[in-house]
């Protein structure tokens, strides 16, 4: 069947050169053939498009009889139709992404009906209007009014608005849209990655709006290029309508003997009804083309964003009818028209305003109402009652004035310069300080918390001064007896007026707010060691110099561990020892790690190494360092009541025993109090961890050294034995 239809082929074209009669009977018998292919491709997508594709070609080389270019001529006039409402409709242009392709096949769809109808109009033409269909012959003739001129004239018009106006605007708009939208498209990727990083948008999320760049930019970009087919099409357009009129002349007035004015009314007819066809499809396309890329940036389809946007503003409706009703009352102008729009126009700004009016209205209401209603607080989630505060400061009402601006007295300030002093001395960065006030409080009660543990508390007098004797004596200013809080000192509030008298008598004068400063000091120094956390000593290491880091890379994790970091820290703030110098600590860890696992000696070994540290900070002011040793005796017993080997050391002394060393210690330290000393307790190496466990539940503040913490340079000065 194929060879013979392959044989049969060159007849009608030979025969619709001289005959469209012929050509059209075979092309019939072919066309039936194809168009049961057809209905079997119906069932394949790809394949019908294929063949509609092969077809339109086809009618590029084969004559069209002239029912099938009428049908084919409606399908045309349909189909852009259809894409200029598709293109008003849809919300993005995005939705309509097939739009670039669609141009291509419309454009090639028209020029092969425009290349059919060209051959059936030199062919036929000259047998009447209607040899190139009744379509061509109905655009012509209603169009035209019998005046070709006219046609003519109105053909030429369209040509111009599709070309000139349409085609070059949205050619235009697509290619600055297309650079535009590539332009942006990296730093809209990077905005995504950002989402996604802060959990804004999951992986999905980001893959979709990902996918709807690229098919944005690829649209746009196809769009810049698709526009040329519109121009295209009108410049295509205009040349085949000069091309058949001039042609058809010819033949009309060569081979069909016409005279010029019968050739020149029948064929301009049918090729200004022929370029009318053509064109009007042409025109409705460009318009779909310069709609889709105009909306570039509506979110929302064509008739809601001009209605919303322009028939919104009961204002310029308003200025509108004025002028209308004022144009429809000049001399000479037609009143009815412009009278009619003026008050439709009027009757539009009116009822809008007060539309909105009422919706502002009814707006303002909705508001009071939601602001006496009684607002309910949001529900915080439960992980925020696990979470714990470092350091809490709690004030009664009565002392909310002390974080106030009072001249240079303010609590946060000192507060702030303490939490610099801590770091300066003990190399501890004191976490910050989350004050709040406390109803449940008396007005001048405060309190000191540490993670959520009451450390400290006492009693203010805003307005007033404590005074303390430094001697001990009785105050003689006037005032308000008291204890004070942090050491427990008999002290005395007096009024501000008494500043100077009180401090010419010797006595030491404090505001409120260096009170609680005080008292913050010592409670955060008798609780370093718990607040130094896994994460603060992380961030030491980490803020260490950039000529230390390579030291801390070698002994991290390699030798010890953050957490075992962690812990030789705390036991050196446990003792107020300052970690300030955190390479010389490294570096005794590294070198107690070649020998032993256990904190506790490697802790010893540091503080062997911070010799030099700790005698300065323990000597008195001439430089010297008061010792009081530990006599050979209680050295031997600690010695012996110490069991276990290597890491499960642990001290077994029988409790008489321990009770008489408490005794000791404790009345030898009184006795160099009362002496205005405050002496050293130097031991053993070996014993000093034991010595200082004991020793820190009665005395804490007891200073307990080895022989090895004494630095050879340093200059000691022996008090006495225990």
């Amino acid at each position: 069947m194929a060879e013979r239809e392959d044989s049969s082929l060159p007849a009608p074209v030979a025969e619709g050169n001289a005959s469209g009669g012929g050509g059209g009977a075979n092309f019939g018998a072919i066309g039936g053939q194809v168009m049961r292919r057809l209905g079997l491709a119906s069932k394949r997508g790809d394949l019908g498009f294929a063949l509609g594709v092969v077809l339109i070609l086809v009618v590029l080389i084969l004559p069209l009889p002239s029912w099938l270019l009428d049908i084919s001529l409606a399908i045309s006039i349909t189909f852009s139709v259809l894409v200029l409402m598709v293109s008003i409709f849809i919300e993005k242009p995005v939705e309509f992404s097939a739009f670039p392709l669609v141009l291509l096949i419309g454009t090639l769809m028209r020029l092969s009906l425009n290349l059919a109808s060209t051959r059936l109009i030199l062919a036929e033409g000259h047998t009447g209007t209607d040899a190139a269909g009744k379509v061509i012959q109905a655009f012509g003739g209603f169009i035209m009014g019998g005046n070709f001129v006219i046609g003519v004239i109105v053909f030429i018009i369209l040509v111009i608005v599709n070309f000139v106006v349409i085609t070059k605007g949205s050619g235009r708009i697509a290619e600055v849209s297309a650079r535009f939208t590539l332009d942006a498209l990296p730093g809209k990727q990077m905005a995504i990655d950002a989402d996604l990083s802060a959990g804004l948008i999951d992986e999905s999320d980001a893959r979709k709006r990902r996918a709807e760049l690229t098919e944005e930019s690829s649209f746009f970009g196809a769009m810049d290029g698709a526009s040329k087919f519109v121009r295209g099409d009108a410049i295509a357009g205009l040349l085949i309508t000069g091309i058949n009129v001039i042609g058809g002349m010819i033949i009309g007035m060569a081979q069909n003997d016409l005279t010029f004015s019968q050739a020149a009314d029948m064929y301009t007819r049918l090729t200004v009804g022929d370029g009318l066809v053509s064109q009007i499809p042409a025109l409705i396309v460009s318009v779909a083309a310069g709609i889709m890329v105009s909306k570039g940036g509506l979110t929302e389809s064509t008739d809601k964003a001009l209605f919303q946007q322009m028939g919104n503003m009961p204002k310029a409706l308003g200025l509108s009818s004025g002028l209308a009703v004022a144009l429809a009352l000049l001399p000479g102008t037609p009143m009815f028209p412009f009278l009619l729009i003026g008050v439709a126009t009027g009757a539009g700004a009116y009822f809008i305003g007060r539309t909105q009016s009422h919706a502002e209205a009814e707006a303002e209401a909705a508001a009071e109402q939601a602001a006496r209603a009684p607002v309910q607080a949001p529900e915080e989630p439960i992980s925020t009652a696990l979470k714990i505060d470092n350091i809490r400061l709690e004030l009664g009402y009565g002392l909310l004035t002390l974080i106030n601006e009072n001249g240079n007295y303010r609590l946060t300030d000192q507060i702030r310069a303490l939490r610099r002093a801590l770091a300066t001395e003990m190399g501890f960065v004191m976490p910050s300080v989350r004050i709040q006030d406390n109803m449940q409080l008396a007005a001048n009660q405060y309190v000191i918390h540490i993670k959520e543990v009451e450390a400290g508390h006492g009693d203010l007098r805003p307005n007033m001064l404590l005074v303390m004797d430094p001697r001990g004596d009785e105050i003689t200013v006037p005032g308000e007896k008291t204890v004070e809080p942090t050491f427990g000192l008999p002290a005395m509030w007096v009024d501000v007026g008494h500043r100077e008298e009180a401090m010419f008598r010797g006595y030491t004068v404090v505001d409120p707010p260096t009170v609680i400063t005080t008292h913050i000091t010592e409670v955060v120094r008798e609780a370093m060691a718990d607040l130094l956390s896994y994460t603060e000593t992380q961030k030491l290491l980490d803020e260490l110099d950039k000529d230390h880091q390579k030291l801390v890379a070698e002994v991290i994790p390699n030798q010890i561990t953050v957490s075992g970091m962690q812990r030789v820290l705390q036991n050196l703030l446990t003792e107020r020892v300052s970690i300030r110098d955190l390479p010389t600590i490294l570096e005794g860890v590294s070198e107690a790690c070649a020998h032993t696992r256990n904190i506790t000696l490697i802790t010893e070994h540091v503080r062997s190494r911070l010799a030099r540290q700790l005698c300065d900070s323990y000597a008195d002011h001439s430089g010297v360092v008061p010792l009081v040793t530990l006599s050979p005796a209680w050295e031997q017993a600690f010695a012996d009541t110490i069991i276990g080997q290597g890491e499960d050391r642990q001290l077994a002394m029988p409790p008489s025993q321990l009770q008489e060393f408490i005794t000791r210690v404790r009345q030898a330290f009184e006795n160099f109090a009362k002496q205005g000393e405050t002496p050293v307790l130097l031991t053993s190496p070996s014993v000093r961890p034991f010595v200082r466990s004991i020793v820190e539940r009665f005395r804490p503040v007891t200073v307990i050294m080895s022989q090895n913490e004494i630095h050879p340079k340093a200059k000691i000065r022996t008090l006495g034995q225990i």
